[in-house]
């Protein structure tokens, strides 16, 4: 019976070392190397603005794009597989400052008519030629419809909790 434990005991060491050294060998996320995470956003009151658990599959990008904003990817360069991370960013390593130049007033009759303008509305906005940017709708007015052509996270403070699942080398 005591030679059964001590099997049990040193098997029972064996795979926790064993473990430890293969999570220890493991090379950390470099430029090029694709990564995928799970991951929550949230804004400084704690609203969830985006969550991988609301897609199908994790989020997967190659480090090193500019796919993702610049202080997501610094965040990311040197985490491990199975490794966790809570961070927080400022509007400057997010989606930067809100501009109000991109903030303007339209004659409403510059607005397509075919169904009624209201406040959160999204619309694209520019012709053929031109780039075509998002906008969403501030203010409605009897004669002007104030639109924000603004990131809808610009000028705010991010905080994320990741977790990377795979990194392919």
């Amino acid at each position: 019976m005591l030679r059964h434990k001590f099997f049990a005991i040193i098997f029972i060491l064996f795979s926790v070392v064993s473990v430890q050294v293969s999570g220890a060998d493991q090379a950390p996320a470099k430029k090029g190397d694709k990564v995928t995470l799970e991951y929550t956003g949230t804004l400084s009151d704690g609203t969830v603005f985006d969550s991988s658990s609301n897609h199908d599959t994790p989020m997967e990008f190659e480090l090193g794009t500019g796919r993702v904003i610049p202080g997501f990817e610094k965040a990311v360069k040197g985490m491990k597989v199975g490794e966790e991370k809570k961070f927080t960013l400022p509007p400057a390593e997010a989606y930067g400052d809100a501009n109000p130049k991109l903030v303007q007033k339209v004659p409403r009759k510059e607005i397509p008519q075919d169904r009624e303008p209201q406040v959160g509305m999204g619309l694209i906005v520019g012709g053929s030629g031109e780039q075509q940017m998002r906008a969403f709708i501030t203010e409605v007015t009897p004669e002007f419809i104030t639109l924000d052509m603004n990131h809808p996270l610009a000028g705010k403070t991010l905080t994320f909790q990741i977790k990377v699942v795979k990194i392919s080398h």
